[in-house]
């Protein structure tokens, strides 16, 4: 696999069109200017969590005796609970209070960009060619700067689209968060079940 395969599979698992909608909603609530500022930030933090799976991530399974489908499983949870949110939207917000009035870390950098596929993806790519770890890191990080300037595009998408076709939008993603969850978490399970527990 070349890096440019690679930057474009990870790009591809990433599903930064995927997360505009979720993004716009999390961050609507914030002034302009400091939607940017946490976009920014949540991305820096994402790459970093990558990053530390590509290099370290197989280490640190072993070390806590955790198997790669209990990363997918509680990921799938995590996502599921984000999905019926936005299907059915609460008084409060998609992630109810947030300290500051804004998201840290959970969900916009993890699991929404890096989620339980993109770590799983640089897991596999770290420990099957490890003598390739440094092709794989720009691979990685082309793949997180398409990402990335996607993402910060979000807010202007947000005034093109207007709240009524956001809302739209984000019962539509929510409805497909949820299948996408429900199916990492069957993964996990059919993993875990097929190595007999």
């Amino acid at each position: 696999m070349t890096v440019l395969s690679a930057a474009l599979l990870l790009f591809l698992i990433l599903d930064p069109l995927g997360n505009v909608p979720v993004f716009l909603s999390v961050l609507r609530p914030l002034p302009p200017h400091r939607q940017r500022v946490v976009l920014v930030r949540e991305l820096l933090i994402a790459l970093a969590v990558l990053m530390l799976f590509l290099w370290c991530g197989k280490y640190a399974l072993e070390l806590m005796h955790l198997r790669q489908e209990s990363v997918s499983i509680a990921g799938g949870i995590v996502l599921f609970l984000i999905g019926i949110r936005m299907v059915f939207p609460r008084p409060e917000g998609l992630l109810g209070e947030l300290p500051e009035g804004e998201p840290f870390i959970v969900p916009l950098a993890i699991p929404l960009i890096a989620g339980p596929s993109g770590m799983a993806a640089v897991m596999l790519l770290g420990s099957n060619e490890p003598h390739r770890l440094g092709e794989w890191s720009l691979a990685l990080f082309l793949a997180w700067a398409a990402t990335a300037a996607i993402l910060l595009c979000s807010p202007l998408l947000y005034r093109l689209l207007g709240r009524r076709a956001l809302s739209a939008v984000e019962r539509l993603m929510g409805m497909l968060l949820v299948a996408i969850s429900v199916q990492m978490l069957l993964d996990g399970l059919a993993v875990y079940l097929g190595r007999g527990g």
